[in-house]
């Protein structure tokens, strides 16, 4: 199926299901609906981080520190979190991911989304889906807050994804 046409639930500020729509629409019209973003890390703690391909829907090729993505109609955060995690690192048999927290994003170009965050160590050797990750590598904490700082060593990164970084790094 063509990613743009995969249904997913329309919600409220309260996160309640008030609709149905294929992404395609939901991104051309600013919808709110639910994404799940999981922090990944390795054996040694290290976290995974990539770089989204150009040919993603929504933030083509900026970094991102968390896998996950949109939640399918009908689908619960867990589930989504777990599907897409051993989706996107190209793995089967991860433990469920941890919940941490859940916030509504509300990005500078309108966008809206519930997004639920979740932790998930990963020992597996990782062989990320081509279509979503054009690079990849477990960086250390330091590394990450070393590229998130901005300056010569800074890197572009998801919006949403530095939100949940700087949420969790606050509790």
């Amino acid at each position: 199926m063509n990613p743009s046409e995969e249904i997913l639930d329309v919600v409220d500020e309260r996160d309640e299901v008030v609709g149905q729509a294929p992404r395609g629409e939901v991104y051309a019209r600013g919808l709110r609906h639910r994404c799940t973003f999981v922090r990944v890390r390795d054996a040694d703690g290290r976290i995974f981080v990539h770089r989204r391909t150009a040919t993603k829907l929504v933030y083509p090729s900026l970094y991102d520190m968390f896998v996950g993505g949109v939640v399918g109609a009908g689908e619960s955060y867990d589930a989504a979190a777990l599907r897409e995690a051993q989706e996107e690192l190209g793995v089967s048999g991860l433990a469920q991911p941890v919940p941490l927290t859940k916030f509504l994003y509300e990005g500078a170009d309108g966008q809206s989304w519930w997004s639920a965050v979740y932790d998930v160590r990963c020992e597996l050797p990782v062989e990320p889906q081509a279509e979503e990750v054009a690079w990849y590598a477990f960086l250390t904490e330091e590394e990450l807050a070393r590229r998130t700082g901005g300056g010569a060593d800074g890197w572009e990164w998801v919006p949403d994804g530095l939100a949940a970084y700087e949420l969790l790094a606050r509790r």
